[in-house]
C-alpha cells in the first residue's frame, strides 16, 4: 500500500532549517540511515523531496474566473510544511514506524502519515 508522508514543524528550529549547508547536500545524505533501515525492513521509497522555506512560496487561488496569485503560504501558522516522501510498504504499522524513524520526527517535527486512494 502506497502512504504519503508529510513533514511539517518550525522552519527556524535548529535540525529542520534550510541552509545553505542542508540546500546543499544531496537527498541521500539528509535521510542516508533513515532510507537505508527502510530497504532492510522492505519499505520502499518511491520519491521525496524537501522543500524551499515558505518565503519562497506562491499560493495561487481561484474565485470565479479570476486567479490570484500572492507571494508566500496560505495559511499563518507555527508549523509549515518541510517536505513529503512516498512510500510503498505492508501495512499502515509499517507506514507509522518509517515516520516515526524520520529526521524530522526525531528533531521535533511532526509526521502525517495519509494512505493514497486504491489504484492510485
Amino acid at each position: 500500500m502506497k502512504y504519503l508522508l508529510l513533514y511539517a514543524g518550525d522552519e527556524t528550529a535548529a535540525g529542520l532549517a534550510v541552509t545553505e549547508e542542508t540546500a546543499a547536500q544531496p537527498e541521500e545524505e539528509c535521510g542516508g540511515p533513515w532510507a537505508q533501515e527502510l530497504r532492510e525492513r522492505q519499505i520502499h521509497q518511491l520519491t521525496g523531496g524537501r522543500l524551499m522555506p515558505t518565503s519562497a512560496a506562491t499560493t495561487v487561488r481561484t474565485a470565479g474566473h479570476e486567479t490570484l496569485v500572492a507571494d508566500g503560504p496560505f495559511a499563518e501558522t507555527k508549523e509549515q510544511i518541510l517536505g513529503f516522501d512516498v512510500i510503498e510498504c505492508a501495512d499502515l504499522d509499517a507506514a507509522i514506524y518509517a515516520a516515526s524513524r524520520h529526521p524530522v520526527a526525531v528533531l521535533g517535527g511532526t509526521v502525517e502519515v495519509r494512505p493514497f486512494l486504491q489504484g492510485a
